[in-house]
């Protein structure tokens, strides 16, 4: 086998394990209801189960990829997905809310650990002036797991039981596990530089904007996603089965703005491609809020608002990764907790306003003033580093005279 089609296998490898971590992740937001209803508990609070995965892979995403940092990146995948494995499959078993909580908190840890040493891992097997797009690669697996795993997900969940679709998801575990033991190449250590000299990149000023951006920027998408199945039962006015179906469509979506958002990282600098797909992020959201009753427009700007939330995903990865040299596997990691935070924060904030009667279309205003935010923490790094630029400059030249 030549090296390049061994690095493809080994994307594809990582590809899988984002599927399973992609189907997992939304999944959830498929089968709220059901959840709901089976624990006996309000929508509201079974997004509760939402909150504790997201922890999960905030507490997760630092403590793993330093614990794994003394072996090599190939065998601390492995055991990721191990992990990962066995924690959703006992979610499928939880009997209470308490139970299932825990389940999920457990079920996130591996999460950000993954992504974040997998994305370097990508950008080490890519061709040179391509680790946008083997990143993108390992993100497709996320992505795709909306067209097909989360769909497939929801439906067993909706004619079954919910359990189901976390059985699915331990499935897809096993053969992610399967993918990286035999594809995955052998490696380095996840870290050379050991804990000690890795944290310290945590003293970077730049690394906190970046994950504060990261957090309330893609918190946006995540308010209104989180409420995705209530949106399009309740004010849509579609029968249950059809949260499946739009489901795909914003999976479909997310297909196409994983490889859009690449592409403009390569073409433009990562925080300017950032700025454009939260700008495009809160006008759909806002429109979102005016047509939600529509029953054919909500579907359009389910489509849309896919492509641009996930247009955002790998200029952010990049930014954080080349913000975080010398550490690169943990800050990527803790880019993944970022999300998550926006996945949680998301989840929560928009869950305020329906739980005071409001509707279900207000979380898509709290999404509009989340991914607004964002735009201004990005603007504000931009302007901050060309001032940076200026200032050097003039001293270079003052120097020089």
């Amino acid at each position: 086998m030549n090296i390049k089609t061994s690095n493809k296998k080994a994307l594809i490898a990582l590809a899988i394990g984002g599927f399973g971590i992609g189907m997992t992740e939304f999944v959830i937001m498929g089968i709220l209801p059901d959840v709901a209803n089976a624990l006996n508990i309000t929508i509201p609070q079974a997004g509760h189960f939402i909150a504790a995965y997201a922890l999960g892979v905030v507490v997760g995403a630092p403590l793993f990829t330093s614990i794994g940092g003394k072996w090599p990146a190939h065998k601390v995948l492995l055991v990721l997905m191990l992990w990962f494995t066995v924690f959703n499959t006992l979610s499928a078993f939880s009997e209470s809310y308490s139970m299932l909580l825990v389940s999920r908190f457990l079920s996130g840890l591996p999460h950000g650990a993954f992504f974040g040493i997998g994305a370097v891992v990508a950008g080490k097997l890519a061709k040179p002036g391509k680790t946008a797009s083997a990143i993108a690669t390992m993100f497709a697996g996320l992505t795709i797991a909306n067209v097909i795993g989360v769909p497939i997900g929801t439906y067993f969940g909706h004619h079954f039981d919910w359990s189901v679709s976390f059985l699915l998801v331990g499935l897809v575990g096993v053969l992610a596990m399967l993918s990286v033991y035999f594809w995955m190449p052998t490696l380095s250590k996840s870290s050379t530089r050991g804990f000690k000299k890795d944290v310290k990149v945590f003293k970077r000023t730049e690394l906190w904007i970046l994950i504060l951006l990261t957090t309330i920027g893609t918190g946006g998408f995540f308010a209104w996603y989180s409420y995705i199945a209530p949106l399009i039962i309740k004010v849509s006015g579609y029968p249950e089965s059809m949260v499946g179906y739009a489901m795909i469509i914003a999976g479909l979506g997310m297909v196409v703005g994983n490889f859009l958002g690449a592409k403009l990282t390569e073409k433009l600098a990562p925080m300017k491609a950032i700025i454009v797909s939260l700008s495009l992020m809160v006008t759909v959201l806002i429109v979102n809020t005016f047509v939600a009753q529509n029953p054919i427009a909500i579907l359009a700007l389910t489509f849309f608002i896919g492509i641009i939330a996930f247009s955002v995903a790998t200029p952010l990865q990049m930014a954080i990764i080349k913000a975080s040299k010398g550490s690169e596997m943990l800050g990527s990691s803790m880019n993944q907790s970022a999300f998550n935070m926006g996945n949680a924060s998301g989840a929560y904030l928009a869950g305020l306003p329906i739980a005071m009667g409001y509707g279900y279309t207000s979380a898509s205003f709290v999404g509009a003033a989340m991914a607004g935010s964002g735009i201004l923490i990005a603007v504000a790094i931009v302007w901050s580093k060309r001032e940076q630029r200026i200032k050097e400059e003039k001293r270079r030249i003052a120097f020089n005279n």
